[in-house]
């Protein structure tokens, strides 16, 4: 093979490559979403969810903290951190959440009591019916 149809073919499948990379993106940022599991509701029964005790579920692909508060019911709040993203912990002897990342914590509202998270923590649509908890 000579030096010049060499380089012309390199060039071919470098060019096609290039033209791919920015291509797929585009493509999939401009095609419609297809049907997905996105609408699928969690349902928990109530029995595993103590009082004072939380259960963690995934609900659109994120985890979710289902708290029994004593004396309030059932809350579902996202467990992902507003500061940076880490996945804050239950802790039921001081009734909050914690961030073990830079120590933001949270009420059991999701508001947040101290640290650097600058939102509450957001709720996930959670309905009791008869002995189910169904989230989404």
């Amino acid at each position: 093979m000579k030096r010049r149809n060499f380089l012309k073919a390199l060039f071919a499948i470098l060019g096609t490559a290039s033209f791919s990379s920015f291509a797929y993106p585009l493509l999939r940022y401009l095609a419609p979403p297809g049907v997905s599991d996105k609408d699928k509701k969690v349902v928990l029964a109530k029995a595993d969810v103590p009082v004072g005790g939380s259960k963690v579920v995934l609900f659109n692909d994120k985890p979710v903290i289902v708290i029994n508060r004593p004396g309030k019911g059932f809350i579902a709040l996202s467990k992902v951190c507003t500061h940076l993203g880490c996945l804050v912990e239950y802790e039921r002897d001081e009734n909050r959440l914690i961030c073990p990342c830079h120590a933001g914590t949270f009420d059991l509202e999701g508001n947040v009591l101290s640290g650097p998270p600058p939102r509450p923590l957001p709720k996930v649509t959670l309905k009791v019916e008869g002995e189910q908890l169904v989230i989404g």
